[in-house]
């Protein structure tokens, strides 16, 4: 299981999110995997988001799409959660994630890691 609890980390660099991108390729070699959105993590949850427009003083740059990405995490079938109290801080509500996305309670996160053999924290 990966979890992710920061946002955005590489994501100028290399266009997604490594711990995501890592995932996928785990998957992709066999294993059974499955991601966890905590702490700001949960914005990569949101199903409108768009980083185009992005410019660093006068240079633009492709930012990042994280729906595609995390809609290909789903559509490989990697159970993909995120805690119900940091979408709530964050202001986000069920109504804007991405179809798929199974919210979990922050009391709830022992109780999903147990089942995995291998937790990864990014």
């Amino acid at each position: 299981m990966s979890i992710i609890d920061s946002a955005g980390r590489a994501t100028i660099e290399e266009q997604d999110d490594t711990a995501l991108w890592f995932t996928h390729a785990m998957k992709n070699g066999g294993a059974e995997v499955a991601v966890l959105l905590r702490a700001d993590a949960v914005n990569y949850a949101v199903l409108n988001q768009d980083a185009r427009g992005l410019r660093f003083g006068a240079r633009a740059v492709k930012g990042p799409d994280m729906v595609r990405d995390v809609k290909a995490v789903l559509a490989k079938g990697i159970p993909l959660y995120a805690v119900v109290e940091d979408l709530a801080e964050r202001g986000i509500a069920s109504s804007q994630l991405i179809p798929g996305i199974e919210q979990i309670p922050r009391s709830g996160i022992a109780r999903l890691v147990e089942g995995h053999d291998r937790i990864l924290t990014w």
